[in-house]
């Protein structure tokens, strides 16, 4: 019986002996690299340099020589003459050996002279030269760095939440060249996370708004039943706080994913304005607590979005009126114009809060020595909102303890 022969397994094709990208990369001894353009720059000033003060100093020493050279003395009509002041003592000598001697000191005098002379001159030049290498060299140099100040000016500006604003520098495809692609990539990829995570918070936001709103009106029908047992009606009303819990909640997801963008529509604000809606709006509440509200409001306009700034005051107020003390409480708003900005103030009464709790209070879902849930003051976004929205008009907000208790809330923002 004939066995079949057992086929090979099929071999791999031949790896490439050559790089299909070794064509494509740039020599780099013939890219325009930084290094080699500064190289070729200051190699190219140094050289221009030294032919200048080369030809200067050419120039001053044949002048030198020149006026060292000339004789001290003339001879008229079989008589000595001088030519300058150098050597008024070769007149009246007799014999030779004296004239010789009182010529050789003069012409020393007057090399000397003009070695001095060659020496001022020089260092007048040299000075004048290094004043124009200078000033040339910081005017390329600023010419050269003018790229990396691009890149600091977008980085600034991607700082205040803009994450829209790209370099897109042009030039030879230098280290800086690079550099700014690098970061216009990096830019491109992290607002498009951002902006994936906006649309993601804002359309769940969005999906929960429709059963929450069923469940409200269905809990609404059912109070409304003259016939329910008292503790149906119990049951109802604790599952309509729940549900309008949750839709406080979903509301503040939406507005702090709206609120994280960079405000482009501004319009006038005037601060004060906003501060006496949101005290009108807590009014009612403080009233019940037996909350004072105060404090002067002096006009402070700015440019933003009035909706997104009175949610700001609004928050300040609320968490200022609900975590009061129970007695003698008083929450003071000012307003007020300095230096270029526009400040809001929020001061309250209250517990004493502990200094190192400062930067976790404006954290999502986080409450000052409480749980994350189990509260009926709120769902633990208004301070997020507010920072946020702060950022978003290029401000911001801090928080400090107050001296006997409570906080005081300062917001800053640009005129």
């Amino acid at each position: 019986m004939a066995t079949t022969p057992t086929p090979l397994p099929p071999t791999a094709p031949p790896k490439p002996s050559w790089d299909p990208q070794a064509g494509s990369r740039t020599n780099p001894w013939l890219r325009p690299t930084i290094r080699i353009r500064l190289t070729l720059l200051y190699g190219g000033m140094f050289l221009i340099a030294g032919v200048v003060l080369l030809t200067i100093i050419y120039l001053l020493a044949a002048q030198a020589l020149h006026v060292g050279n000339e004789l001290p003395f003339k001879l008229v009509g079989g008589s000595v003459q001088p030519t300058n002041n150098t050597c008024p003592e070769i007149i009246g000598q007799s014999s030779p050996d004296q004239f010789n001697a009182v010529l050789n000191t003069c012409m020393k005098e007057q090399r000397q002279l003009a070695l001095d002379g060659l020496l001022r001159r020089s260092l007048i030049a040299l000075l004048g030269l290094s004043v124009i290498a200078f000033a040339f060299g910081y005017a390329m140099a600023g010419r050269v760095l003018s790229p990396l100040g691009r890149i600091t000016r977008t980085a600034r500006q991607v700082a205040g939440s803009d994450l829209s604003r790209r370099i897109e520098l042009d030039g030879p495809d230098d280290e800086l060249k690079e550099l700014a692609d690098t970061f216009d990539e990096m830019l491109e990829r992290l607002d498009r996370a951002f902006t994936a995570q906006q649309r993601f918070v804002a359309n769940a936001s969005h999906e929960l708004r429709t059963p929450l709103a069923i469940n409200r009106t269905l809990l609404e029908v059912q109070l409304s039943d003259p016939q329910a047992s008292p503790e149906l009606t119990q049951l109802g009303k604790t599952l309509l706080a729940t549900n309008e819990r949750s839709e406080q909640l979903v509301e503040g997801l939406l507005l702090l994913a709206r609120s994280d963008n960079e405000i482009v529509d501004r319009k006038p604000v005037d601060l004060a304005e906003v501060a006496s809606q949101a005290l009108e709006q807590v009014r009612a509440e403080a009233e019940d607590k037996g909350v004072e509200l105060r404090g002067q409001r002096a006009p402070a306009v700015v440019q933003g979005n009035g909706v997104l700034l009175e949610r700001i005051a609004l928050n300040l107020v609320q968490n200022a009126v609900r975590y009061n003390v129970a007695q003698d409480g008083w929450v003071e708003v000012t307003t007020e114009s300095r230096q270029g900005q526009a400040v809001l103030v929020v001061a309250n009464t209250g517990p004493v809060v502990p200094a190192y709790e400062m930067d976790n209070i404006f954290e999502p879902f986080r409450r000052l020595r409480t749980e994350r849930t189990g509260s009926d003051k709120g769902v633990g976004l208004g301070l997020s909102i507010a920072r946020s929205v702060a950022r978003a008009h290029g401000g911001r907000i801090a928080a400090e303890p107050r001296e006997g208790g409570g906080l005081v809330m300062r917001v800053v923002l640009p005129v």
